[in-house]
């Protein structure tokens, strides 16, 4: 009989989907991880999983005990989901700024939820380190994914090695947002390892300090953007020693124009963050040339945003594009 014994049998192993009209309007082939298809739906689901193993080998956690996490939401949902599977319970900070459907799928999930400001890191109410004072607290385990290198190593280990396999080896370069860094750093690490050759780029929103410090040594934020869970300006443990060779500064218009295309013309439902990578994707393409092949991280579903994405005063409020079909 074929079947999985837990859920966690699910996590990665996602198929490589070719961006059609982007590939054709560079020459390249742009190719996007489908990191949705993971059982939390995002591809934070890789970080939890590989924060809470990590954890139990350090005799970090107890059976039935508690994790406590700050998160724009995606690890927490994957945290919540992967630890229920495997007997923990959640408690989750997030910034009230972030969406809607976000809190309510943490609640629904069975999570418990503690809504803060959104504060920058330097001040004690920041959502990340209020949730360290409280796991210390209720004497339970920080997750810490920016801090916590087992989410960088999900990805030296997981992500790189299945694009490498996917695309047969013939990979010439690899974009994304950083949100804790694990993606991109991990990915980079594990890609260079193979080819040191390939190219590794960060796409940056408007408001992060990640484009200025890969450009100029220095994190200096300007501008805002309407994405959750990317875009920072402190170099956390899991971004030291990242290999990034370049990044590109994306606006939330680029991003949003590409994700209305794609669920209009190709029929993937994708969040604003996915929308920055691939604009990032695009942008690289054309600097490099025709005839490279590109892959980037397609990470969560856009109806995960659906409050803001899809909402008419919300684009209008903001001077932002609106789908058609709206």
């Amino acid at each position: 009989m074929d079947y999985v014994e837990n859920i966690t049998s699910l996590v990665g192993n996602t198929p490589l989907i070719k961006l059609k009209e982007v590939s054709e309007i560079t020459g390249c082939t742009i190719l996007g991880k489908a990191e949705f298809l993971n059982p939390g739906q995002s591809v934070k689901d890789r970080a939890a999983l590989s924060i809470i193993r990590d954890a139990e080998s350090k005799n970090l956690l107890e059976p039935e005990g508690l994790i406590v996490e700050g998160t724009a939401g995606n690890t927490g949902i994957g945290l919540t989901v992967i630890g229920q599977a495997l007997g923990y319970k959640t408690l989750i900070v997030m910034p009230e700024t972030q969406s809607e459907e976000k809190k309510s799928s943490l609640k629904d999930l069975g999570a418990s939820l503690l809504l803060v400001p959104a504060l920058p890191y330097s001040n004690p109410g920041n959502y990340i380190r209020v949730s360290e004072k409280v796991a210390k607290e209720k004497n339970a385990f920080w997750a810490n994914q920016f801090d916590n290198i087992a989410n960088k190593m999900a990805h030296i280990e997981g992500t790189s090695q299945e694009i490498w396999s996917q695309t047969n080896q013939k990979i010439d370069a690899f974009i994304s947002a950083v949100g804790t860094g694990g993606t991109l750093s991990g990915v980079s690490q594990g890609l260079k390892h193979k080819n040191k050759n390939i190219v590794t780029v960060c796409a940056d929103p408007y408001g992060s300090g990640m484009y200025t410090w890969i450009k100029e040594g220095e994190a200096n934020a300007s501008g805002s953007s309407i994405t959750e869970g990317i875009g920072q300006s402190r170099i956390t443990k899991n971004l030291k020693d990242a290999l990034i060779d370049d990044a590109f500064q994306i606006n939330d218009s680029e991003a949003l124009n590409i994700i209305y295309n794609l669920l209009k013309n190709e029929g993937l439902s994708l969040g604003p963050s996915s929308g920055i990578n691939i604009a990032g994707a695009v942008k690289l393409a054309k600097q490099m040339g025709p005839g490279k092949t590109i892959v980037t991280i397609l990470c969560d579903y856009g109806i995960r945003y659906a409050s803001k994405i899809y909402n008419i005063e919300f684009l209008k409020s903001k001077d932002l594009p609106i789908p058609d079909w709206l």
